[in-house]
């Protein structure tokens, strides 16, 4: 599964981690996020990640 970057942050998404803090489980990949998921770090929404080259 493709990891994610925050343009703004830097913050990455990486889908095997996945988000357990904000109640997202290990192995969730980026697409299957939420619609109100936001970065953890920055509070960024889904729209300003960019795929990880």
């Amino acid at each position: 599964m493709d990891k994610y970057v925050c343009d703004i942050c830097g913050y990455v998404y990486d889908p095997e981690a996945g988000d357990p803090d904000n109640g997202v489980s290990p192995g969730t990949a980026f697409a299957d996020l939420p619609a109100d998921w936001v970065c953890p770090v920055c509070g960024a929404s889904k729209d300003d990640f960019s795929k990880e080259d």
